[in-house]
């Protein structure tokens, strides 16, 4: 299972959360950007429906693969405050 990890940090006069390297939108508090970053992180880990995804590769073959539903990420907040 996947880990996603948001970080709350300052950003852009204000504060925001970043995830990967990118960040979200700027947020006039701590609290509220610690209120959005718990609030997206909750929303990645709500079930969603089995789907039959297909992708092609680098070499050009095509993939067919079923992505569960339930195959969810395990989130969690950095937030050194």
């Amino acid at each position: 299972m996947s880990e996603i990890t948001y970080e709350i940090v300052e950003h852009d006069g204000g504060w925001a959360y970043k995830v990967g390297g990118v960040f979200s939108e700027p947020y006039p508090s701590h609290a509220a950007a610690l209120k959005a970053a718990k609030a997206a992180a909750a929303e990645q880990r709500v079930p969603g429906h089995t789907e039959e995804i297909q992708y092609e590769d680098e070499k050009g073959k095509w993939h067919t693969e079923t992505a569960s539903g339930s195959d969810r990420p395990n989130t969690t907040i950095k937030d050194k405050n």
